[in-house]
């Protein structure tokens, strides 16, 4: 993980089909039940740290409380402090005891260790499941996606802090992903996270990401698509079943933040199909084209009202 100063901090969503994309993949390595037993998020006040505690003892303590929170009782987190470049890193082995370095700066910013540890605890946790993804950047993104989408990242949001002069970022993640991650966990669960931040920006990053996490829920042929979605999509059926070739439909006003695999598509055959990703888990649903009609994804249950 990094921190940034001033122009360093990205913002906006670079990286969202990647996000997705482990949206996708936590949903097939866990199931949909163990998804579920995620309900609740890790809580302030199990990962607040006063000034006056003890560093050593404090950071074992919150590195305990994620550890519970992720199911790993048999893993020993020893977590020791150094000059580094970035804010975290540990040791992935065969366990039971891992070893997690800290930035030396987090000996003056113990508000963030939280943030911090649940980023490398998450890692801990992917790996005993044996899910990554290729290359160190996507794998990053999909270990900040989890630690969030499973109750503890919406820390790793609470750690961004921007002014004029200085900024503070975790993570892999802009914060507006992070905040579209939130929103995809708070869709779910019915958990509303905005009462934990202590950031302002953080808030203001939740708030984007939201709206692009509903604006998931708002595509054809989903019935809460918009006017001008379902006019562009009666279009474009009615090219499909006459056999003509239509171009891959786009975001609203040529947004670049869409739905991924370009959104709905129209297969051939008798009768006419159409796939498009569950706004919840992402992974694409396919269905024949025969006016209003519910659907249920079969990974992760959602059930979907669609006028197809």
């Amino acid at each position: 993980m990094g921190t940034g100063t001033g122009s360093d901090v990205v913002h906006g969503f670079p990286h969202i089909e990647t996000v997705r994309s482990a949206i996708t993949a936590l949903y097939q390595r866990l199931s949909h039940d163990t998804v579920q037993s995620f309900p609740a998020s890790v809580l302030p006040a199990e990962v607040a740290f006063a000034d006056a505690d003890d560093l050593h003892l404090g950071a074992q303590r919150v590195a305990r409380a994620m550890v519970q929170h992720l199911r790993l009782p048999e893993a020993r987190i020893i977590v020791s402090f150094r000059d580094m470049h970035h804010a975290a890193n540990v040791e992935l082995t065969a366990g039971p005891e891992y070893f997690v370095e800290l930035n030396s700066r987090f000996r003056d910013h113990r508000r963030d260790i939280g943030a911090a540890l649940a980023h490398e605890v998450t890692h801990i946790y992917l790996h005993r499941l044996d899910l990554s993804f290729p290359g160190t950047r996507d794998n990053e993104i999909l270990t900040d996606t989890a630690a969030t989408y499973l109750g503890a990242g919406w820390l790793l949001l609470d750690a961004f802090r921007e002014d004029a002069v200085t900024s503070q970022k975790l993570g892999y993640l802009t914060p507006e992903e992070f905040g579209y991650v939130l929103a995809k966990r708070a869709r779910v669960f019915g958990e509303d996270p905005s009462p934990w931040f202590t950031s302002p920006q953080a808030y203001t990053a939740y708030t984007a990401g939201r709206a692009l996490a509903r604006r998931d829920e708002e595509q054809p042929p989903l019935t809460a698509g918009g006017w001008s979605g379902r006019l562009r999509y009666a279009r474009e059926r009615r090219a499909a079943q006459g056999g003509r070739s239509v171009p891959p439909p786009h975001g609203h006003g040529g947004r670049a933040a869409h739905p991924p695999g370009g959104g709905y598509r129209f297969e051939g055959g008798s009768p006419l199909r159409v796939t498009f990703p569950c706004p919840t888990c992402l992974q694409r649903v396919r269905v024949p084209v025969r006016g209003r009609m519910r659907a249920r994804c079969g990974l992760c249950r959602t059930v979907l009202d669609c006028d197809t």
